[in-house]
């Protein structure tokens, strides 16, 4: 090593090597920075960079090379082989390139090592195809020790360089790797310089231009490097752009496109943060679930675009009013969600407050003013909750009830209080499992002719055989399921289970079936109704339908329209529980009812009330003048009976009469036949129906 130094210093001109150096050092630095682009990029993309890389490496180890040879002083007149400097850059290149693909192919586990061998045997091929342009008035020889040692050396350096590129085994690896190129370079030239011995042959007194010399290898430099600054110019520029490419795809990621807020994933993390940090340094967190009041009357009445509008101008104001400690997502279509981190609940108080300021503050636009408001739930950690899922639970239930109560917009959660809503829930879902777990099922409940006693027909009842609960009457879980949007699948099994076993009676009784209101807004009713009968092969005169006033006035043209064309095809319409709404003589002056059914409630008191008497006989007059028969509901005495009978009442249906009961149990009253089925054949479709207890009272509303 102290003859190579001594090489450096007695034979070279130090400036130049200096020079030398410094190219050597960026284009080290540059070629580990394009050849690791390269390895992590595919396709062309990794061509481009395979190119950069190995262009950078031929300008740095052959303009390293070139100019250390024009600082080196043989005290004899040098010239260069033109061609042969020529194929001396080509093979830095090439062989650069080589070597590059090879590291990065991942062929084997050994690829960065052998390719790295390839790249350093290539500087010295380079190297010694270099010195044989060297012509020098001189007798020249050679060290075989020195060269020998000088392509270990490189081949080596160059295999650790790229491996710690590759492999990027601890921090600072890149610096590292370049460091390790950078001494291949160098130490091959120098070392190879030392191999080199000149005797010089003075046949004449001609040396070469010193100033000339050192002129061409400042210029040699300067291209050099402004190849290598080409390359890290690249490679800072698709390293900018990759970076703020990465910055757009984050903010796209953790934000709403429309507001700017952060999104439900964002929240999810910050939320996670909160509550450890929570835990580790004391303290409390509130989460503030908070919905918008109207938003949806806002899209329907003046379109999406105005809906956007007031979002984006909500989600500004929350933005703004943000304080240290204070977080707000939106979570959903019309649902935000704040969280803080806060020492006394004044603080808390005060930020709510700051919300809902936000929130009941008119939104203006241009041919629009909207004062939305909001409904505001909010549970603390940890005194509602012990876990991130439990929290949101919970600030869900305080909304829900929140938005429950006009006078209250915002509610803390309260576990006696929410705990009903959330058994709600759970018995939602669980409804939702009864059709997959054949829970449901349906009974039916006799229709009898006054005059003859005889039947008329049969009104089909849903139950539900809970697993847990027992047989449920529809008072209990059909509010559920118009709340959970079940009514629909609900109500439509029920029409084709009771048409299909209707169709299979002997003799042919009617089959009356209960419609719900959200049948008439949310479904083509008429065509559900054609499909059914089609496959159930039920007649269409054998099917009743009963309808409240109340499914009616939600949309009383719609409505109508719908039963026109119901009845068109056969079907017979029945108006249920008349004569508890407002308006029932004027549904009956606008729709032809096929029949009329006297609500419960004034037969129970028909034998003690005159008033209940009076009403029951002035129906009675109004359904004979009009021509449409009068069934009354709720029969449990004798008395009643005759009381019916006398005012002249056509039919009735009640527990005096007969309780709903499954089909099977009218098979074996006798009341009917299945027209050549077995009963087991039905209850291999439902299920093993379930008897009503005797004792249990007929709830209010049994239908679906």
């Amino acid at each position: 090593m102290m003859t190579v130094v001594t090489c450096i210093v007695e034979d070279h001109n130090i400036w130049l090597v200096l020079v030398a150096a410094f190219v050597c050092a960026s284009g080290s630095w540059a070629v580990i920075c394009l050849f690791e682009r390269a390895s992590r990029t595919a396709g062309l993309q990794r061509a481009g960079w395979h190119f950069l890389a190995a262009v950078a490496a031929g300008a740095a180890i052959w303009c390293t090379h070139f100019i250390a040879m024009l600082a080196y002083q043989p005290g004899a007149p040098v010239s260069l082989d033109p061609v042969l400097t020529m194929v001396s850059l080509l093979v830095a290149i090439g062989g650069a390139g080589c070597g590059f693909i090879v590291a990065a192919s991942g062929l084997t586990r050994f690829a960065p090592v052998l390719g790295g061998a390839s790249v350093g045997m290539a500087i010295a091929v380079m190297h010694y195809t270099g010195m044989l342009a060297y012509r020098v008035q001189g007798i020249i020889t050679w060290d075989m020790g020195y060269l020998l040692t000088s392509i270990v050396l490189s081949v080596t350096l160059s295999a650790i360089a790229v491996e710690l590129i590759t492999r990027k085994p601890r921090r600072g690896y890149r610096s590292l790797s370049a460091g390790v190129f950078f001494l291949a370079i160098i130490v091959l030239h120098f070392t190879g310089m030392t191999a080199f011995k000149v005797t010089p042959l003075l046949v004449d007194n001609e040396f070469s231009n010193p100033a000339a010399m050192q002129a061409l290898a400042l210029a040699v430099a300067s291209v050099a490097l402004v190849i290598v600054g080409a390359g890290l110019a690249s490679y800072m520029i698709d390293d900018s752009a990759r970076t703020e490419t990465l910055d757009q795809l984050r903010h796209l990621a953790l934000s709403d496109s429309l507001t700017g807020l952060p999104n439900r994933s964002s929240f999810s993390s910050r939320l996670e943060r909160k509550l450890d940090l929570a835990n580790e340094t004391g303290g409390q967190v509130a989460l503030i679930g908070i919905d918008l009041n109207g938003f949806k009357e806002i899209n329907d009445l003046h379109g999406h675009g105005a809906g956007d509008r007031v979002l984006q101008v909500l989600g500004d104001r929350m933005k703004n009013l943000l304080q240290d400690g204070e977080f707000i997502a939106r979570t959903g279509g019309d649902e935000f969600t704040a969280i803080q981190r806060f020492v006394s609940y004044a603080g808390l108080e005060e930020f709510i407050n700051r919300l809902r300021t936000a929130l009941f503050e008119p939104v203006k636009g241009a041919d629009f003013e909207f004062v939305t408001g909001g409904s505001l739930g909010v549970a603390l950690y940890p005194d509602n909750a012990t876990s991130a899922e439990a929290l949101i639970t919970n600030v869900d239930l305080a909304m829900y009830r929140a938005k429950a109560h006009i006078s209250h917009n915002v509610c803390y959660y309260d576990q006696s209080t929410d705990d009903i809503v959330r058994a709600r829930r759970g018995l939602a879902k669980d409804l939702r499992e009864a059709f997959e777990n054949n829970e449901l099922d349906i009974h039916y409940q006799v229709q009898t002719v006054v005059a003859t006693k005889r039947i008329s027909g049969f009104e089909a009842l849903l139950r539900w055989n809970h697993p847990v609960h027992g047989c449920m009457s529809p008072a209990e879980f059909i509010p559920l399921a118009e709340e959970s949007g079940l009514i629909l699948q609900l109500g439509e099994w029920v029409l084709r289970e009771a048409c299909a076993d209707a169709a299979s009676w002997k003799p042919p009784f009617k089959v009356a079936v209960n419609l719900s209101p959200a049948q008439f807004v949310h479904a083509d009713l008429s065509k559900l109704i054609i499909e059914v009968l089609m496959s159930t092969g039920l007649p269409a005169d054998r099917l009743e339908l009963e309808l409240t006033e109340s499914a009616i006035l939600q949309d009383k043209e719609g409505a109508f329209s719908v039963l026109r064309r119901i009845k068109a095809l056969g079907v017979n319409i029945a108006l249920d529980d008349f004569g508890t709404g407002y308006s029932s003589l004027d549904m009956l002056r606008s729709f032809p009812f096929d029949k009329i059914k006297l609500d419960r409630s004034f037969i129970h008191e028909a034998e003690d009330s005159l008033s209940a008497k009076s009403i029951i006989r002035a129906v009675m007059a109004l359904g004979k003048s009009l021509g449409i028969p009068v069934l009354a509901e709720g029969i449990e005495t004798e008395g009643q009976l005759t009381l019916l009978g006398d005012e002249g009442c056509d039919e009735v249906q009640g527990f005096l009469l007969g309780r709903p009961v499954p089909i099977s149990q009218l098979v074996d009253s006798g009341m009917i036949s299945l027209n050549g089925r077995d009963v087991r054949t039905v209850r291999t479709r439902r299920g093993d129906a379930v008897a009503e207890d005797a004792h249990t009272p007929e709830p209010a509303r049994p239908t679906a």
